[in-house]
């Protein structure tokens, strides 16, 4: 092997057992194992980090990788990258602040971004072609991030050894201004302001152990996201704040914003809505609904379609709640059951069509019908099923209002209403409103 291509090893070597003998002399005794021991490349630098106090079970076995091969779980990778940009910065790391950096790599095959925690142990600059021993790669904003530790070696190349002029470098310094009601999963480095209404401490488990989390719900006058913060920003209840940054993921079509230690997270000193308007339900289309996969606490306004089957009398599992069917319970067998009333309808608001579960409370408040009520007709009918029927001739046809969470599954959208009442049209306005929207199409 050249000499040129073993100078990283030589770094590796020498950083492993702490400078204790030159490169120099590393390069003699490597050379030795090779040439004369005729030993494996791994298996003589296990031999000199031992013979020096070392720790053989650090010596990398990094395979090299491009940029698009990364994953966000590598364990020990080696690149070849072009740094594009390189920022320092100081953190909290365990209680103290140390200088780390952070930036762009990116080769033929792709960009991303780095932090280097180390930040007085390399010297690399914009322009400068690395080659990188034993880097690790984790998740940040659902991509791979490459993070250089203290096992990371850095060796300078020849500039003209990596081209990324055909390469479209992203720009991870400008965040994408957005408002809750345009945010969608898989979205990056998003820029948001709103008011946190609801705040909850707590520990998670993670692949790299117990983490202290900032859960809750933030808002502005579109909607209301709920949001995790890796990292103590000092948020509270009521705050208002920019964040810039985050990302977004999707729980069964929701969106939620994370962001970590990297985000940038300052108060907004502006005019914004008070709590007491931010709490209430944000009204939105189906169709907005079925863009961004649902949300939570929004407000549909349609007329009822369809009352699916399972509405009406049903009987639920004492144990579990769940429906059964001639008093056989899917796990508890045989059971007494208990009577509830519920209403699966189908709400259409002309862009689109939305499932809503209304339960017993709901159920009895917009058709008027009581659960003792609904016992004794079916009972006089000798027919549980009439109480379907009945809520069919009163909602059919009806235009209501409801609100609550909406999530997304195969089957379209499901919103589990929190609240839900009968509604009138307002002849003239929507007249008015459809007016204004022909005038606008000539």
């Amino acid at each position: 092997m050249p000499m040129e291509d073993l100078k990283p090893h030589i770094k590796e070597i020498s950083q492993l057992i702490g400078g204790k003998v030159s490169e120099d002399e590393i390069s003699k005794e490597l050379d030795t194992y090779l040439k004369v021991y005729r030993v494996p490349l791994e298996t003589a630098k296990k031999s000199i980090v031992r013979k020096y106090g070392g720790n053989p079970s650090l010596v990398s076995r990094g395979q090299k990788k491009e940029i698009s091969e990364l994953t966000t779980n590598e364990q020990s990778v080696d690149l070849l990258v072009k740094v594009v940009s390189v920022n320092k910065r100081e953190v909290e790391v365990d209680g103290t602040i140390k200088p780390v950096l952070y930036g762009v790599f990116a080769d033929e095959s792709g960009a991303v971004p780095f932090t280097a925690w180390e930040a007085d142990r390399f010297d690399f600059k914009k322009g400068d072609v690395i080659f990188i021993r034993n880097a690790y790669t984790r998740e940040w904003n659902g991509q791979p991030q490459v993070n250089l530790g203290n096992r990371a070696v850095v060796e300078k190349k020849d500039s003209a050894t990596v081209e990324i002029s055909e390469v479209e470098v992203p720009s991870f310094a400008e965040s994408v201004q957005a408002k809750v009601s345009q945010l969608k999963d898989g979205m990056n480095n998003v820029a948001i302001t709103g008011r946190i209404l609801e705040l909850e401490m707590k520990v998670v488990s993670t692949p790299d152990g117990a983490k202290p989390v900032t859960s809750g719900i933030i808002a502005d006058e579109t909607g209301k996201v709920q949001f995790s913060a890796w990292h103590d920003f000092g948020l509270r209840e009521d705050m208002v704040i920019t964040i810039k940054g985050a990302y977004v993921k999707g729980w069964r079509g929701i969106p939620q914003i994370n962001f970590g230690q990297r985000a940038d997270v300052t108060e907004y000193k502006g005019s914004f809505p008070a709590a007491d308007v931010l709490a209430r339900p944000a009204k939105r289309t189906i169709e907005d609904l079925e863009k961004i996969g649902g949300g939570i606490d929004v407000l549909v306004s349609g007329v009822v379609v369809d009352i699916r089957e399972g509405s009406g009398l049903i009987l639920r599992c004492p144990k579990c709640k769940r429906v059964v069917q001639k008093n056989l319970c899917r796990l508890h067998g045989s059971v007494n059951p208990e009577p509830d009333l519920r209403i699966k309808a189908v709400v259409d608001d002309g862009e689109g069509v939305l499932t809503v579960i209304m339960n017993r409370t709901i159920t009895e408040s917009i058709t008027g019908i009581s659960l003792n009520n609904a016992m004794r007709r079916a009972k006089e009918m000798m027919n549980p099923l009439v109480i379907k029927e009945d809520i069919e001739n009163l909602l059919i046809a009806h235009p209501v209002e409801v609100s609550g969470n909406v999530t997304r599954d195969e089957f379209g959208l499901l919103m589990i209403a929190s609240d839900a009442r009968l509604a009138e049209f307002d002849i003239r306005s929507e007249a008015t409103e459809m007016l204004t929207k022909l005038e606008g199409m000539y």
